[in-house]
């Protein structure tokens, strides 16, 4: 089908596309002289592309994240290969079964302290397999700000008294409960 478009459109009959639009017959940009020398890899006639330092409009391809190889050989099984990301999920289920059991503060620590675990392998190891998802400077400092927020938001929970007494809280609570 192919070539018989093609076919037409060489002859100027004008092709149409598969839903009936015409497509307008490809014409050299430059004509060529007749006995000139063709570039090795380009067809007779045609000019050979240019690559463009533009970023593409159509996306083909996501680039992996930096790091994100795995922790482990190949010959290893995947659950050991994926070890940091496991280590980070495991400490995260305890954490949120401290706090269904009816222990929010070592809950949260638990799942603050992971989140902060996950900053540091992230930037210590070389290879952290699925923990990787962007690049390692934004992981580190994801990882790393998040953990630290929940950690001093369970240090300061007020259930039943806060283990961390920061001055200005209560007031900038107030303030903005208000």
């Amino acid at each position: 089908m192919r070539a018989e478009s093609d076919a037409e459109n060489a002859a100027g009959a004008g092709a149409t596309k598969a839903n009936g639009t015409p497509v307008a017959p490809v014409v050299p940009a430059t004509p060529v002289a007749p006995g000139a020398p063709v570039a090795p890899g380009t067809a007779a006639g045609a000019e050979p592309a240019a690559r463009s330092r533009r970023f593409p409009s159509i996306t083909r391809d996501t680039a992996r994240p930096e790091g994100s190889g795995r922790a482990v050989p190949g010959a290893v099984s995947t659950p050991a290969r994926q070890w940091p990301m496991l280590s980070v999920l495991t400490a995260t289920a305890v954490g949120l079964l401290a706090t269904a059991f009816g222990h929010p503060r070592v809950g949260c620590l638990a799942i603050g302290v992971a989140l902060i675990a996950a900053s540091v392998m992230r930037r210590v190891l070389p290879s952290v397999g699925m923990l990787a998802v962007r690049s390692r400077f934004t992981d580190m400092i994801t990882y790393g700000l998040l953990g630290a927020a929940i950690t001093l938001l369970a240090l300061v929970m007020a259930a039943p008294k806060p283990w961390l007494v920061i001055p200005f809280m209560e007031s900038a609570v107030r303030f903005t409960v208000r």
